[in-house]
């Protein structure tokens, strides 16, 4: 360790020790035992499953942000902080602030169509998480941006994911951790043992509040408690408003880790897919927007089926059939017949265009709903965008 990262490492236990954090609590056991081996304070046994995903602290610093063809793909990694201030090497940490910067450069950048954190981090600090999130939340409006939990996206970096549009899994990875943490260390024992004992001179009544060296006083921990339910609070509102569930539902997950499927039923994630995927399913939804944008308004379907940045299989186009053509009113007795088309080739191509559009819609619809499944029958029926949507609803009352 450098001479820049020793002096750090007091400036890092205060942001560490009686702070509310918002980190998976295994990873918050590491950084703690890599402080007692420097500090000289209490290291805690590093157990329970999945302790193997954070048996180190990565010494790797997160990599710029890149392009693959119009998607900028933002890496979010290691340990979240509000601003690093020289720590980056010390544990792989990425601040708030650079992946805002990342982030507000996609935006600007006009050859950059949508967005994709890449996220692997256990979380962090409570400073600064909420401002991202609405920032992400926000910027939606813009640009699509997607998140993939690669493998990690747990408390402060989940509720980055959660403000995105969309969020994928990996199989192995995981979502959730959505509570806060706090810790305080007494080593009055440890003083003793080695002949120390400090006498803490001071004035104004919490002064003396999270004191090491000293028991935490009830009064000291009322209020470090309040400041940990306040921003659960927080944390909850902002996961139930990202992801369009209720406050209760959010807090019946009891901060509990949730891996590949198990995250989709829980409602906390989208789809299992790799970063590949999340990239490829994202270009295909821009692609089909852009189409229909640029469709001839006559062909464009009706603003009641449009759809919020749904994703799309990448077999969609290949399995789902075209719908059939309507077909002509009969003409009343006695009246004239409708004059034919003077070009049957275009009315053949605008009835394949809205067609292709509704079996589109249909399939996004299906897909947002969480039940793919459904597309290739629905169309099959040649059910309409307004039955199709009635019929997914009525599932679910």
């Amino acid at each position: 360790m450098n001479k820049l990262q020793t002096h750090a490492l007091p400036h890092l236990a205060m942001r560490v020790l009686n702070t509310p954090l918002l980190i998976h609590r295994q990873k918050l056991d590491v950084i703690l035992s890599v402080l007692s081996d420097r500090m000289g304070i209490a290291a805690p046994a590093i157990i329970g499953p999945h302790t193997g995903t954070f048996d180190q602290l990565s010494t790797d610093q997160a990599s710029d942000a890149y392009r693959i063809d119009r998607i900028a793909v933002i890496p979010v990694t290691g340990s979240l902080v509000n601003r690093a201030l020289g720590l980056d090497a010390l544990s792989g940490l990425t601040s708030y602030g650079d992946i805002r910067r990342s982030l507000d450069a996609a935006l600007a950048d006009t050859s950059v169509d949508g967005i994709v954190l890449d996220i692997d981090s256990p979380g962090g600090e409570a400073g600064g998480v909420f401002d991202l999130a609405d920032r992400i939340f926000s910027a939606r409006k813009n640009k699509p941006i997607w998140a993939v939990a690669n493998d990690q996206a747990f408390s402060a970096a989940y509720a980055i994911a959660s403000s995105c549009e969309h969020v994928f899994t990996t199989r192995t990875g995981g979502v959730g951790s959505i509570g806060v943490i706090a810790l305080h260390v007494d080593q009055s024992q440890k003083d003793a043992q080695e002949g120390y004992r400090y006498t803490p001179v001071y004035a104004g009544q919490r002064k003396n509040d999270f004191n090491p060296h000293a028991p935490l006083s009830p009064d000291a921990q009322t209020s470090l408690q309040s400041e940990v339910d306040r921003l659960h609070s927080l944390f909850l509102a902002t996961v139930a408003r990202n992801r369009g569930l209720s406050e209760d539902a959010v807090r019946a997950t009891e901060a509990g880790l949730f891996f590949g499927d198990n995250a989709l039923t829980a409602h906390l994630a989208d789809a299992v897919g790799t970063l590949d995927d999340a990239v490829l399913q994202l270009t295909d939804v821009i692609r089909v927007k852009r189409a229909a944008t640029l469709a001839p308004r006559s062909t464009q379907p009706s603003s009641r089926s449009a759809v919020s940045s749904p994703p799309l299989s990448s077999t969609t186009h290949q399995e789902n059939p075209p719908m059939e053509s309507p077909t002509p009113a009969v003409p009343e007795s006695g009246a004239a017949p409708a004059p034919s088309s003077a070009n049957p080739t275009t009315d053949a191509a605008t009835t394949a265009t809205n067609a292709s559009l509704q079996a589109v819609a249909i399939a996004d619809l299906c897909m947002l709903a969480g039940m793919p499944e459904r597309t290739a029958d629905l169309l099959k029926r040649g059910v309409n965008i307004d039955d199709a949507r009635r019929e997914l609803l009525l599932i679910f009352t």
